[in-house]
């Protein structure tokens, strides 16, 4: 059995002002973004004569940073505690109290991108198809987050590398967080990485990515502690199952419907 670590949330302290790892986590995000996009439009050539250029990279993160911080929060008020947030409107805008969702940052990627095709001219899949092989990073540094913070734990478990969070209680649990860091982060990343190292039918790219993370995320659900102020939902799956299920039959629609497509960016 294994105990957490208890790291110190707060990464670098500046007297009363304090730089927090979940913080620093979103800028691993970001750079990562930038510096693989960047390398994706000075190798695969493809995509610099498709109009990708490093002022559209930077103009994509820009559009796409605010899709997640303001979609993460909303959605994790309507899709988590939807009452609570009808009720204290104002809280909604409270970001460091902490609260945000997946799935409701995906969201608001999606309209984020869809805006910035149509400022640029571009293809809103082709957008997509770019950018989703450069995601994964992001999450699964934001998943390193919740670990260091010792939140988002697992289930209750017998496994030999289960683990105690004593800021929660003395029970041995799945590490959740670093299971969602492996398949998210990296094992999503590989295989994205992989199937867009060449030209594939337009959305294709886009489609794994939905089949993939909302597949892990399913996965992975079962070993996660649900929250308490939902538990489990319908058929005994939790809110982010019921929320990654959409993903899953999304991208197997967008993944036939491509794949009768010719390869094209």
């Amino acid at each position: 059995m294994l105990v957490h670590p208890q790291f110190d949330p707060v990464a670098i302290h500046l007297g009363s002002f304090g730089i927090h790892w979940y913080g620093l986590m979103y800028l691993i995000g970001f750079l990562a973004f930038l510096w693989l996009g960047k390398w994706r439009i000075q190798h695969q050539t493809w995509w610099s004569q498709s109009g990708w250029t490093t002022k559209t990279l930077d103009d994509a993160l820009f559009y796409g940073a605010l899709g997640v911080i303001l979609g993460g929060r909303l959605g994790y008020a309507l899709f988590y505690q939807g009452s609570y947030y009808l009720s204290h409107p104002h809280e909604i805008l409270f970001l460091w109290q902490g609260g945000m969702s997946f799935h409701g940052g995906f969201i608001g990627v999606m309209i984020a991108m869809w805006l910035f095709a149509r400022k640029r001219g571009l293809t809103f899949l082709g957008i997509m198809d770019f950018v989703a092989p450069l995601v994964p990073v992001g999450l699964g540094a934001g998943r390193m987050g919740n670990f260091i913070n010792g939140e988002l734990w697992g289930r209750a478990s017998d496994v030999p590398w289960a683990m105690v969070f004593p800021q929660i209680d003395n029970v041995a649990r799945h590490p959740s967080q670093l299971y969602e860091f492996l398949l998210e982060g990296v094992v999503l990343f590989i295989l994205l990485w992989w199937y867009s190292s060449k030209p594939r039918a337009r959305g294709s790219v886009s489609a794994l990515f939905l089949i993939g993370y909302g597949g892990f995320r399913f996965l992975v659900e079962f070993t996660r502690q649900p929250d308490d102020f939902l538990g489990l939902l319908s058929l005994g799956l939790s809110m982010g199952q019921w929320l990654s299920l959409p993903m899953v039959i999304a991208g197997v629609w967008l993944m036939i419907v491509s794949l009768r497509q010719p390869s094209q960016v």
